[in-house]
Parts: C-alpha cells; sequence; structure tokens
C-alpha cells in the first residue's frame, strides 16, 4: 500500500515540461522542442548525463518508454503524429491521422494514443506502428485525455475539460462501449471530485495515480477506482501538475509541475516523491 508522497528530489527548474519517464537507473524528460529535446538524468543521484534529439518533430505533447523495447514514444499533436526513438538515438514515425494528446504501453508492447478531439483511443504495433484498432468511448466520456490499458483488457481513462459537466476517471470494458467503474462527477475540490483530471499511472496490481490539475494534486485509487488517499497535496507543489511516471521498482513518483502565466505554459520541473 502506497502512502502519502514524501519529497525526494526536484530536478532543476526550465522550460516547460511534456512529460517524463523512467527506465532502470535513468530518468527521461520532455522540454519543447529544440536541439535537445529529452534531458537524461541519473535516477540515484539525479546528474544530467545527457540529451537526445526527436529528428522531424514539429512539437511534444506526452511520453513514454517501452521498458521492454528500450524505446520511448514521444506525442506530436502539431505533425499529429509519434515519434519512436531509440535510447541510441535512432528515430521512426508514424502517422495517427487526428490530434494526439497522450500515449502509453501495453501488456503486450503495442502503443496506446488518445486523442481528445474525436474521443477514440487507437492503439498501434510497436514494431512498425501498424494501426490495429480504434476504440470510441462511451458518450459520457468527454475529453477524454489519457488511457491506459488493464491487465485484464479493460482500459482506465481520464476525462473532462475545464467546461465539461463531468469530471472522471472510468474503467471501461476491452470493446470501449461501457463503463465498468469510475470516480468522480461533477467538478469540484472535494475528495471524489476532480477538476481536469489530466494523466494516469498503473501499478501492477491495478491501482491508479490521477493527475488533477486545477486541484493540484495526485490522487490514488484502488483497481475498482475506489478512493485511498491524496499522495501529493498542493503543499507539495509549486506550480501546476500535468503529467506523471510512476517507477514501481523504485517506488519513486515524478510529478510535472508547470508553471501557468499570462495564459500559457512558461516553466516546467519534476518533483520525485518517494510513495
Amino acid at each position: 500500500m502506497y502512502a502519502a508522497g514524501q519529497l525526494v528530489h526536484t530536478l532543476p527548474e526550465g522550460e516547460i515540461i511534456w512529460g517524463v519517464a523512467v527506465l532502470a537507473d535513468e530518468v527521461f524528460v520532455l522540454r519543447p522542442k529544440g536541439l535537445d529535446d529529452i534531458e537524461v538524468y541519473d535516477a540515484v543521484t539525479y546528474r544530467l548525463l545527457r540529451c537526445l534529439t526527436v529528428p522531424d518533430a514539429h512539437g511534444f505533447a506526452d511520453m513514454t518508454i517501452c521498458r521492454r523495447c528500450r524505446c520511448l514514444y514521444i506525442v506530436d499533436p502539431i505533425a499529429a503524429c509519434i515519434h519512436r526513438l531509440s535510447l541510441h538515438g535512432e528515430s521512426t514515425r508514424w502517422p495517427v491521422n487526428d490530434k494526439p494528446y497522450s500515449v502509453s504501453v501495453t501488456g503486450t508492447l503495442n502503443v496506446l494514443v488518445t486523442c481528445p478531439s474525436v474521443r477514440q483511443i487507437k492503439e498501434f504495433s510497436w514494431c512498425d506502428g501498424k494501426l490495429l484498432r480504434v476504440l470510441s468511448v462511451p458518450d459520457e466520456v468527454t475529453s477524454p485525455w489519457h488511457a491506459v490499458q488493464l491487465a485484464g483488457g479493460q482500459f482506465v481513462v481520464c476525462h473532462g475539460e475545464a467546461d465539461d459537466p463531468v469530471h472522471r476517471v472510468c474503467v471501461i470494458s476491452p470493446d470501449g462501449r461501457h463503463i465498468v467503474h469510475s470516480n468522480g462527477g461533477r467538478p469540484g475540490p472535494d475528495t471524489g471530485q476532480y477538476s481536469v483530471p489530466r494523466h494516469l499511472a498503473v501499478d501492477d496490481g491495478g491501482s491508479v495515480f490521477v493527475v488533477d490539475v486545477n486541484n493540484r494534486r495526485v490522487t490514488l485509487l484502488s483497481p475498482t477506482l475506489e478512493h485511498v488517499r491524496q499522495v501529493v497535496s498542493p503543499d507539495n507543489l509549486k506550480w501546476w501538475p500535468r503529467r506523471l511516471c510512476l517507477d514501481v521498482e523504485s517506488r519513486r513518483l515524478y510529478v510535472v509541475d508547470n508553471q501557468w502565466k499570462e495564459g500559457g505554459l512558461s516553466a516546467g520541473r519534476v518533483v520525485v516523491f518517494g510513495v
């Protein structure tokens, strides 16, 4: 069982951050498109080791890592594609044909891409980016931001834009048609409420960590989406959380904390918690 998060370290502040991922003893931090797109840190000393560049990218929205394939998947919403980047720098990409927002890797190593504007989850093969299937979420799931496939084939999805009447986390059936479990409802600050739940992390037992952007917290839910506890509170953050990554082996939770200033994101950092 996870305890309330204890602050372990804060990576350096800099430009905004679009994603964070962990593989073994390295932490990968995705910054805006530039010469050095991905900063690679030592996961023990938090020392900057090197930087990686994503060739032919136009912009970023999210990133995840495949431990078995040892590669990064980066969402490019401007080019409407996914970039597959090996840890040695080799890069390929494939089209999504809709504007992608987030990405995750399934137990079979395939790649799940969430497209909020069309309310779809698209599954691609890991090796060649072939589109395998498209799932349309139930009608009541508006603005789906992030989806992760569970061990039993179901999907956990967080949804709700600022003006939407319902902000929730849902477990959806493997065919995408039915809601099996849910947590949330009308947006708000109370326990069991959310205000733009934007990103998820799921452990090996199916427990779910939820980034709640406007409430500035991270909530832990059981595999059936019952509220367990708040693991990161506003007191632990300087700005606004938008992405997260869980390293199960080290029991470290990496939370992207971005500054919102004058109508836009202007700076970012990663806050590391022991859970």
